[in-house]
């Protein structure tokens, strides 16, 4: 008689992800030199994995930045790894993007404290997904990024399912093809990473090629919603001395101005990079720059094109 977890079994048994390599049988027989090589050359495949699906993800983008544009958020659920890596990338927004609480969140089937500790039988509950979104009151507006290495993790798939039920976008993100999550949302991505260096531990290339991804995610998006003048962080937010020192340093390079011109617009502004950078390119004052950019939606080049005509 089979049990389910013999159908579990079999399930893992043919995922890539989780496939086993004879020829790496006696990796821990080889000098520590030889297996980081080995390793490295490992990673060195990840990236045309991530290639090969660069139109889908590309659509992905444009799909999450229109919904972001009209006041949508952006959330990534996942369990584990996938878990950690979306909280990782929610967190770093805030001060790359100067993004809005709760703009950009990140989901980990545990909760918090699953991000430093392993809490087993979490990514079981397809329930608890669905239980985390209702909390945060998802709109269409909004867009739900399920992250899971197998494809098949319930939190991951229950998150999808549970936010486009509700009209949200969706996008599955897995490193396995045919995946549930990837048929479960309205763009599929799926990054074949192929078996791992150790056996199912999926922190490793599969994390990587993740990770690669919810930087494009987040990155790409910002550009599009003009969260860059160029490839300069204009709506950095200054809240260290590190993050100030930048905000001068990418004022000078988006300006050329000299130090003293840069401080006084900083100041004018209340210290606001982008607002900073058109009230020297364009010569205005820091209320008529406020009032350029909220015209413009935030976007840099279209308030300089309004103010110099």
């Amino acid at each position: 008689m089979t049990t389910p977890h013999d159908d579990l079994r079999r399930e893992l048994e043919g995922l890539t992800t989780e496939a086993f390599r004879p020829e790496l049988s006696e990796i821990d027989r080889l000098s520590t030199l030889d297996i980081t090589r080995l390793m490295n050359g490992e990673d060195a495949s990840v990236p045309a994995a991530v290639a090969a699906r660069l139109p889908q993800i590309a659509a992905a983008i444009d799909a999450i930045a229109q919904r972001m544009s009209q006041g949508g958020r952006l959330v990534y659920a996942g369990a584990g790894t996938p878990g950690r890596l979306g909280v990782l990338d929610a967190s770093e927004c805030p001060p790359t993007f100067n993004t809005a609480p709760g703009q950009v969140l990140g989901l980990i089937a545990g909760g918090p404290s699953a991000l430093v500790s392993s809490i087993e039988g979490a990514e079981d509950s397809a329930e608890q997904a669905a239980a985390d979104l209702t909390g945060l009151r998802l709109t269409p507006a909004d867009t739900v990024v399920g992250v899971s290495a197998s494809g098949r993790t319930p939190y991951a798939v229950g998150a999808v399912r549970h936010a486009r039920a509700l009209g949200a976008l969706t996008v599955g993100l897995s490193c396995n093809a045919g995946s549930a999550l990837a048929a479960a949302a309205d763009h599929g991505i799926e990054i074949v990473t192929g078996p791992e260096l150790i056996t199912g531990s999926t922190r490793l290339k599969a994390g990587t090629a993740q990770k690669l991804v919810l930087n494009m995610l987040s990155t790409i998006t910002m550009i599009r919603l003009g969260k860059t003048y160029g490839n300069l962080m204009v709506d950095v937010r200054a809240s260290n001395d590190k993050l100030r020192a930048r905000s001068r340093r990418i004022v000078a390079l988006a300006t050329d101005a000299p130090d003293e011109e840069i401080e006084a617009a900083l100041t004018a502004t209340g210290g606001e990079v982008k607002d900073a950078i058109l009230t020297i390119l364009a010569g205005v004052d820091a209320r008529t720059s406020a009032k350029l950019l909220a015209d413009a939606d935030g976007h840099l080049r279209t308030a300089l094109r309004a103010a110099l005509g």
